[in-house]
């Protein structure tokens, strides 16, 4: 399949992204090795400072969006009049015409089970109320076709590790490919670029490394995407709202395999399972060495 349709896609010869480091293997020999570059960003919605992410900083500017909108400060509404980043000072500031003030809230943040210190606050299960996911339906064929597609792409995940990448799809058609050290800044880059293009979400596939955590979960829907699937496996919590908010949820998705445990109605099965092709021996190695 072409990867022509890709509107962003990762870059891992971006010599920001990678450094390179000596050191020794199990026998003995020196040996060389790309290892991903991580980096603080501050991130500020209007005046106030509100967190300090570890991150990759490709995208700080969606990056800051989408956090702020996973995280209910940003509304769908909201009026963005800017973002200005600043790299020296590795400062993203999100301006609205909303004046905000989320002093009360910034105290009842907890820490959570993400990557590179994600956090949630307190309200954040509020969003999952009165949500609706609209009707959508999954293809087996294209899920089988973008699995291989995300697995054969170039990217940081397969070049140097330590690092997780999310994707926004329609049908069988990869759109937009976020890596960061963690799996929810990438969640977030695509969150922030969604917001800023105008991008609908009801007809979006969204495809994540990393574990189906609640916070995962929580996040896909308020994206109002219907449909959310890994490589990688669930945890309770995460099936549970998953089932309670009508998402559509997959993992373990590898090769010829994997595993619905909530909104399978949505699945179509039109895909004649032996000819779909295994995972190469070298994705595998690599994704059983950084898919937790």
């Amino acid at each position: 399949m072409s990867s022509d349709h890709y509107i962003i896609k990762p870059n891992p010869q971006d010599p920001r992204l990678t450094e390179r480091v000596s050191g020794i293997d199990q026998t003995g020999a020196r040996v060389d090795a790309s290892v991903t570059v991580e980096r603080a960003l501050t991130i500020y919605l209007n005046s106030q400072e509100i967190v300090t992410a570890m991150t990759i900083n490709d995208y700080p500017e969606y990056l800051a969006i989408g956090f702020l909108l996973n995280q209910n400060m940003l509304m769908p509404d909201d009026v963005v009049t800017g973002v200005d980043y600043d790299d020296d000072l590795s400062v993203a500031v999100v301006r609205t015409e909303r004046q905000t003030d989320y002093e009360e809230k910034m105290r009842k943040r907890t820490q959570t089970s993400g990557c590179a210190q994600g956090t949630t606050f307190g309200d954040l299960m509020e969003a999952l109320e009165d949500v609706k996911l609209p009707d959508a339906e999954l293809r087996t064929s294209w899920l089988y076709a973008l699995t291989h597609e995300i697995n054969t792409t170039p990217s940081l995940y397969l070049e140097a590790g330590a690092i997780h990448g999310c994707v926004l799809a329609r049908e069988d058609k990869s759109l937009v490919y976020m890596e960061d050290v963690g799996r929810h800044n990438a969640v977030d880059k695509i969150a922030g670029w969604m917001f800023q293009n105008k991008v609908p979400a009801h007809d979006k596939i969204f495809y994540t490394t990393g574990r189906l955590t609640s916070e995962m979960v929580i996040k896909t829907v308020r994206m109002g995407i219907p449909i959310l699937v890994s490589r990688s496996g669930f945890t309770a919590w995460g099936v549970e709202l998953a089932r309670k908010a009508n998402l559509t949820l997959i993992g373990r998705a590898r090769g010829k395999r994997f595993m619905a445990l909530a909104g399978e109605q949505r699945i179509v099965f039109d895909q004649d399972i032996e000819s779909v092709q295994e995972e190469s021996g070298r994705f595998r190695r690599k994704a059983a060495m950084h898919d937790e």
